[in-house]
């Protein structure tokens, strides 16, 4: 009974916030929700405020992908497929096709806590489901979907380097952008510490020095045709501003409804 009313529940939060889409078509392709799961509606709260990305940590128990960020927070019901994938579904198909209605598409960050191997080929599983709706790597190409999942945490890449067909691309980190670029169409997101950086918390002016180390890395991923996010940095407007001035891919925040406004106000400079 419980699990039902639940489901209706998440039911009427879809409709609304498919309604919603369809009044406001613009998707904030930089807000990232880090951790979207500890919000008090996962999934629900970074559609409502129309985020571009959202973050789910996994473990892989008992054959089963929980969402959660430490073990002792699972719970048996909430599983990868029943808090995003199912209801992005849904979505997408009263959208038409998108999650917000405008053709842009979303990423899935999945933050893998449980060893690569083992978790990497259960998502394959599991996003084998859903192949109507992600992107898809075949054969070095690219079919683009409503939704592109990315794996960041423990990162099975050997496996993912070999597999004939992914549903999955590969969150890679800073050293990457230094490296071969390795298999096509693997790398599409750089994601890193803030403190490989800057040790910039907020106080007085971000060093020069510090902003040219991120305006330096964030060219240098544009020239190779992935984003970078950085994480950990401060979450407040005045490290956005930063951020979103030194050409960041994805801010990350915990502060939706804030970060939100705060791109929407720059919508007419940046879109």
């Amino acid at each position: 009974m419980k699990l039902f009313l639940r489901f209706l529940l998440s039911l009427g939060w879809l409709i609304v916030g498919a309604a919603q889409a369809g009044a406001q078509t613009r998707t904030l392709t930089r807000a990232h929700a880090h951790n979207d799961y500890a919000h008090a509606r996962p999934l629900f709260d970074a559609l409502d405020a129309h985020f571009g990305s959202i973050e789910a940590d996994v473990f892989l128990v008992d054959g089963k992908l929980l969402v959660g960020h430490e073990r002792k927070a699972l719970s048996p019901e909430k599983t990868l497929e029943a808090l995003y994938l199912e209801p992005l579904r849904t979505r997408i198909k009263i959208n038409d096709g998108s999650v917000y209605g405008d053709g842009v598409g979303v990423t899935l960050l999945i933050d893998v806590k449980t060893e690569a191997g083992s978790t990497y080929a259960g998502l394959h599983r599991v996003l084998a489901g859903y192949t109507e709706i992600l992107t898809r790597y075949e054969n070095n190409e690219v079919k683009l979907g409503a939704i592109t999942v990315i794996i960041s945490g423990n990162r099975a890449r050997a496996a993912m380097e070999q597999a004939a067909v992914r549903f999955a691309a590969m969150d890679g980190r800073l050293g990457d952008l230094d490296a071969p670029p390795g298999a096509p169409n693997l790398i599409p997101l750089v994601s890193d510490t803030w403190a490989k950086l800057s040790s910039w918390r907020g106080d007085g002016p971000l060093p020069e020095a510090d902003r040219e180390k991120i305006k330096t890395r964030v060219q240098q991923a544009h020239a190779q045709g992935r984003r970078l996010r950085l994480w950990a940095a401060p979450d407040t407007p005045a490290a956005w501003e930063i951020l979103d001035a030194c050409g960041v891919d994805l801010i990350n925040t915990d502060r939706l409804k804030d970060l939100a406004l705060y791109l929407e106000k720059k919508r007419p400079v940046r879109g």
